[in-house]
């Protein structure tokens, strides 16, 4: 979700203007009831660019200290009410009006509990007008849209909107597609020709449950089901209170897997017809050559030999000896990777490990190769002695390594 939101909503290089910041809180407003005789005081908010609140008495609330919540109580516990608690409105609408609320934040201005009729953005602090005839706590604002007729508040917000004369919205619940539709006109939601494209990547994607992983968004991952195509679609989460929400068509999912570990015939079919496949080989011509082993060559003949023993999914990558850069790594790799997996890939079939690193060959005695060494082991008796027995071999790894066999092929 937190993925498809930011490429949907990526501004590219135009304006910040174009979009709403959603990380930014909303505060509910109230000037004064439409209708009566504060009508006038609504007016001149929203034509001299300004918020005004009536509670908080005579007190110039600038100082900085009152910043704090418990600074504000004090002051009017002091100076006006004695007895009065944090709920009291002269507290707690002074603290939202002059401290939670921020340069940048937003408000809009109610026009009773179900509608509201200006939205705006908040440019100025909190300042202290004696000379007002009415509400001398205020602040500037910058009114991005406003409507003599108003809005329905369900629109963007399904609460409705509470008594209090100003406080903060529940980030949540809020609708900001419907609401910047509304403020910033259709245009705001589409993206533009400079916007960048983002990549999710989901690793060992066939390991995974893969109906718990998408859900019901595997329609969604479709071209013409993407937001702003043909058949834009949007769901519905279960258990979330957030909006609908679709896959913008900037977002590119990318699924990794190796085909050693499961076919990708096991993939769900819904999965495969939404994907395109890019089969990643192993790419010798990425490693260098250190302390004289050529080790693109030795992968390269390794891998070689997987295939003939067993198939071209099982060849080991590049990744395996890409960072090494001394003799040691090398045999380190060989010794704790490549030979374990290749045990693993033949069933502890030594014979065929042997083979592909070199040291096979079509003799039945002892011998030392160049990663591995073979001794044979006794026939127990009463299995028909040495004439009549398989041969079986005992083979353990080299201390030391020797890798001329795989470099001259």
């Amino acid at each position: 979700m937190r993925i498809c939101e930011r490429a949907r909503l990526d501004r590219g290089g135009d304006k910040d203007d174009r979009r709403l910041d959603r990380k930014r809180p909303i505060f509910k407003m109230a000037l004064g009831r439409k209708g009566s005789a504060e009508e006038d005081r609504i007016a001149e908010g929203l034509v001299s660019n300004l918020v005004h609140l009536g509670w908080g008495g005579d007190i110039d609330w600038s100082d900085e200290r009152f910043d704090s919540f418990e600074a504000i109580r004090r002051e009017w516990n002091e100076r006006k009410d004695r007895e009065a608690s944090g709920k009291d409105p002269n507290i707690e609408m002074v603290y939202s009006f002059r401290s939670a609320m921020q340069v940048g934040d937003y408000i809009v201005l109610s026009d009773g509990r179900d509608s509201f009729r200006a939205f705006g953005r908040v440019t100025g602090e909190y300042y202290y007008d004696a000379s007002a005839p009415y509400h001398p706590h205020r602040r500037k604002v910058e009114w991005i849209w406003q409507s003599q007729k108003g809005a329905d508040r369900d629109i963007f917000y399904k609460n409705y909107f509470r008594r209090q004369s100003v406080y903060q919205l529940r980030p949540a619940i809020i609708e900001w597609d419907a609401l910047e539709a509304l403020v910033l006109g259709g245009d705001a939601l589409r993206q533009s020709a400079t916007t960048k494209s983002y990549v999710l990547v989901i690793d060992e994607i066939n390991r995974a449950n893969i109906s718990k992983v998408f859900g019901e968004l595997i329609t969604l991952l479709e071209p013409d089901k993407r937001l702003g195509e043909v058949n834009e679609l949007k769901v519905k989460l279960p258990y979330s209170d957030s909006p609908p929400f679709g896959v913008p068509a900037n977002l590119h999912i990318i699924g990794t897997m190796n085909t050693a570990d499961r076919s990708i015939a096991l993939l769900d079919t819904a999965l495969r017809r939404r994907f395109k496949f890019r089969e990643l080989m192993p790419r010798p011509s990425l490693l260098k050559s250190v302390e004289g082993i050529d080790l693109a060559a030795v992968l390269t003949t390794i891998n070689a030999r997987i295939e003939y023993l067993f198939d071209r999914e099982h060849q080991i990558g590049h990744a395996y000896f890409i960072n090494c850069g001394s003799r040691e790594s090398v045999e380190d790799v060989m010794r704790h990777k490549v030979i374990p997996l290749l045990a693993e890939y033949f069933y502890e079939d030594w014979g065929k490990v042997a083979a592909v690193l070199g040291d096979a060959d079509d003799g039945e005695g002892d011998r030392e190769g160049a990663f591995l060494d073979r001794k044979r082991l006794a026939v127990p008796k009463g299995m028909g002695g040495d004439g009549e027995a398989a041969a079986r071999f005992r083979w353990s790894v080299r201390k030391d390594f020797d890798f001329s066999g795989l470099i001259q092929r």
